[in-house]
């Protein structure tokens, strides 16, 4: 099915509209939602084999050219046959022509018979007429969590076609990086092997932690007198809350390292670090005593932290 009518979109509809065409088909016909809609089943079923065509700008612009079909594969190069069956230098070159084939079937049958009969009839295929060919490898998108993709975990993805498939998420993973799944792919072809599920994953922002590498950085609010004085306070941590302490006399952007707390290593039995960022924050509202203890300190302890600073 044309991907652009599964979806109800003009070829010139742009990704936020076929975004937004695409979501309310799930909504409407997610067969989770409707139990038992076969009809809304199929079209929910098409539209996601349709939106994971026309979501990827590469994908959709090679559809609109011709180069791949609704299913994303490649479309064959119609005359490559007709040109090499009637060469000079073809080796299966005999009396019949490309034509006098009803179809390609018979066309392999045919060139397969050829290769048997020099080889002494080995490996002789009745369902597939000696034609073997690999399943093609199937592209898929997934979403993971912040804490998944930091230290592992599992999630089930539904495939266009309706089946599910359950996606071990290594520890580790960076956005953008590709899981494989082995044989999860496309059908074969008589004795070839199954396609793989290559899985490029995405990892979703986190309110807290941001990623750098193997370490993890979070920004840490303290008060100004846990600033002057010193501390110890609450931070937390992929793995949970921790004590950490402020030395005193800290100050904004100053950058506290906790060893072992980032990113779980992948393949290996270590972890990364965890980057505390201080970050002093005023008090909401400044009393009249703070400030008249602030002002009077300012006049016999004045100083300039943007000394220096020329341009």
């Amino acid at each position: 099915m044309d991907p652009y009518e599964a979806l109800g979109v003009s070829k010139t509809a742009t990704a936020a509209e076929i975004k937004k065409a695409y979501r309310k088909i799930v909504k409407e016909s997610h067969p989770d939602i409707n139990p038992g809609d076969k009809a809304g089943e199929e079209r929910f079923k098409a539209a996601a084999a349709a939106y994971d065509l026309l979501k990827d700008p590469e994908k959709r612009a090679r559809f609109d050219r011709g180069e791949i079909d609704a299913s994303g594969q490649e479309r064959p190069e119609q005359h490559f046959y007709r040109q090499y069956a009637g060469a000079q230098d073809n080796p299966y070159r005999g009396t019949q022509g490309f034509d006098d084939y009803e179809d390609l079937s018979d066309f392999f049958a045919s060139f397969t018979r050829g290769a048997r009969a020099e080889r002494g009839g080995a490996g002789h295929d009745h369902m597939h007429g000696g034609f073997h060919a690999d399943g093609a490898d199937m592209r898929y998108r997934l979403e993971v969590s912040f804490m998944d993709a930091a230290l592992g975990g599992s999630t089930r993805i539904t495939l266009p076609d309706g089946a599910s498939l359950e996606v071990q998420i290594p520890r580790g993973i960076a956005d953008g990086q590709t899981i494989r799944l082995r044989g999860k792919g496309g059908a074969p072809i008589g004795k070839g092997r199954p396609g793989d599920a290559l899985i490029t994953v995405s990892v979703a922002p986190h309110k807290l932690f941001r990623r750098e590498g193997d370490n993890i950085r979070v920004t840490l609010p303290i008060t100004i007198d846990e600033a002057i004085l010193g501390a110890k306070v609450e931070v937390p941590t992929i793995s949970g809350p921790v004590n950490v302490t402020v030395p005193k006399g800290a100050s904004s952007g100053q950058v506290l390292r906790l060893r072992g707390r980032g990113v779980a290593l992948r393949g290996k039995d270590a972890r990364g670090d965890q980057l505390v960022e201080l970050k002093i924050v005023a008090p909401p509202k400044v009393d009249d005593a703070l400030a008249d203890f602030m002002a009077d300190w300012r006049k016999k302890n004045s100083y300039d932290p943007r000394k220096g600073m020329t341009a």
